[in-house]
């Protein structure tokens, strides 16, 4: 008997649609934010869901920017919606970006490893959205390196972006687990104001998957981790690129 798929976040519509409907919509997403073959904006936008700006992260929308390049803003060629860098000078969304926006939605495939930097874009985007008073959600994904926990906790000194919380280098989270963690532990630089706030954060989890599974990644989620081998290897051999 083959096994049952595994579905991540996004493919669940019915959970997370109803929550869009006559909102205002802001995406955080890249080339891995796909429901079957077909990106998410362009799924939502067939839907009548009205995005008004997509955030993208290291790497750029399209997943083809080289590690630690600067990733400029622009506007999606295919749908003509602006495009804002969270990645370089700037890690987090402005007031000014998110005032005509309702809610947050966030979709990238994510490792598990500590010092790949969309978790630590997670974060920022938590801290910006409680800042202005913003719900989020958080588009589960199944983490390739979940079924084991390994190797040095962070130390809180050498805090940067590559590595912003006291977790060991492969966590064993999902990237919605890991933004539940981030809230519940009170880990974000605006954790007094999301007591006085009522922050709403909703993750919707995946289909399938259970902490045990071997997931393949569907899309390379960034050009140095192209195939299930070098996303097993990343959690060593990164330390090699300094």
């Amino acid at each position: 008997m083959a096994p049952t798929p595994i579905l991540p976040g996004a493919a669940q519509m019915d959970l997370y649609l109803p929550l869009l409907k006559g909102k205002s919509v802001a995406v955080f997403a890249n080339q891995t934010s796909l429901i079957g073959n077909t990106h998410l904006v362009d799924t939502l936008l067939a839907r009548g869901i009205h995005i008004k700006k997509i955030f993208a992260p290291e790497h750029g929308f399209r997943g083809d920017a080289d590690a630690g390049e600067q990733v400029s803003s622009l506007s999606d060629a295919k749908t003509g919606i602006p495009i804002i860098s969270l990645y370089g000078s700037k890690d987090q969304p402005s007031a000014a970006d998110l005032q005509d926006v309702d809610i947050m939605l966030f979709d990238i495939q994510d490792v598990g490893v500590r010092f790949y930097t969309y978790i630590s874009s997670l974060q920022k985007y938590l801290e910006s959205a409680i800042a202005n008073h913003r719900p989020v959600i958080v588009l589960d994904r199944p983490n390739p390196n979940g079924f084991y926990v390994d190797g040095p906790v962070l130390t809180p000194s050498f805090k940067s972006f590559i590595g912003m919380q006291p977790i060991p280098v492969v966590y064993g989270m999902t990237i919605g687990e890991y933004g539940r963690m981030l809230v519940g532990e009170h880990w974000l630089d605006t954790a007094k104001a999301l007591q006085q706030s009522g922050f709403q954060l909703t993750v919707i989890p995946c289909r399938n998957y259970t902490h045990k599974s071997k997931y393949i990644l569907p899309v390379p989620p960034s050009p140095n981790l192209p195939n299930r081998q070098s996303v097993y290897l990343y959690p060593s051999l990164c330390f090699f690129e300094g």
